[in-house]
């Protein structure tokens, strides 16, 4: 159940009209209230097409089916609000579940807290980290918050990573500007390709080791493995990261960590900026490499 003011700024309008427009419900969100919900203002219900005013107190009354299922695992939060979470996913973890994995994903600990703690919401994933990928993943406690973080996500949540990668990048700095596409052999593996979508990364070399690189990458696109194909395609793969010619020799997974979320919180505008340390394993491997 979730309750919604209409501020004093708003006129008259149809109550769908509010929830789009003001609120952030997605058209489907609304079909799927209108199908299944109640709708009520001012703690009376109302129809679907029922004009609201500036003052009244709008009620949405739809319980989400969930078909996760809870289970306990680890699970660090970084920050939390009653609008949204952002945890600290640990590599090897997927974010949803497959067909093969289905009781030990990120979807699956979480929907266990939201048990846990009483609380009525959904698993609601702003964006997604692959399997081995470790760091901060942002996820909407409410449909709605979702579709709002969701709108141009790219745009307006800045998301910052670190890596270590093969070789020394000159520049030091730049951009890579390269765009993506499936690659004809694979259902998993992409790569650059003229016929691909706009694809846009920026880099800025932390420091050299021994032909090695500690390097931040800052995503002004979110294509699908994006970090790892561009680095592969300036020629400094990701460690560990086989798939895109990245050495296994001293680190068993990509060597990224999603490190840094910072953007504007979609209902109270305030500025949220959260930071992960990079993880034991990348840690060790930077002093190997020192």
């Amino acid at each position: 159940m979730l309750d919604f003011l209409v501020p004093a700024t708003v006129t008259s309008m149809p109550i769908k009209d509010f929830l789009r427009r003001h609120i952030g419900f997605s058209l489907t969100i609304w079909r799927k209230i209108k199908h299944s919900g109640t709708l009520a203002v001012n703690s009376h219900g109302v129809p679907m097409n029922h004009i609201v005013y500036p003052g009244d107190i709008i009620t949405v009354n739809w319980q989400e089916p969930c078909t996760l299922v809870p289970t306990k695992l680890p699970l660090t939060i970084c920050y939390e609000d009653d609008f949204m979470l952002i945890v600290d996913k640990p590599a090897g973890m997927l974010v949803h579940p497959t067909t093969s994995e289905q009781v030990s994903t990120l979807a699956n600990a979480v929907i266990y807290y939201f048990h846990a703690m009483k609380l009525p919401y959904n698993f609601h994933p702003v964006h997604r980290l692959d399997r081995n990928t470790s760091g901060l993943v942002l996820i909407a406690k409410q449909p709605h918050i979702q579709h709002l973080l969701s709108r141009n996500s790219i745009k307006n949540i800045n998301r910052q990573y670190l890596a270590l990668i093969s070789g020394t990048v000159i520049p030091a700095e730049g951009m890579i500007d390269a765009p993506i596409a499936r690659h004809p052999d694979s259902i998993i593996q992409r790569m650059v390709h003229e016929s691909g979508q706009d694809a846009t990364t920026l880099y800025k070399v932390i420091k050299v080791f021994n032909n090695t690189s500690l390097v931040e990458l800052t995503l002004l696109t979110g294509r699908t493995h994006q970090i790892r194909v561009h680095l592969s395609h300036i020629g400094h793969p990701l460690l560990g990261d086989d798939l895109y010619g990245g050495s296994k020799e001293l680190i068993g997974r990509q060597a990224l960590h999603a490190a840094r979320l910072y953007f504007t919180h979609p209902v109270s505008g305030k500025a949220i900026d959260v930071s992960s340390p990079l993880p034991a394993d990348l840690q060790e491997l930077i002093k190997v490499l020192s």
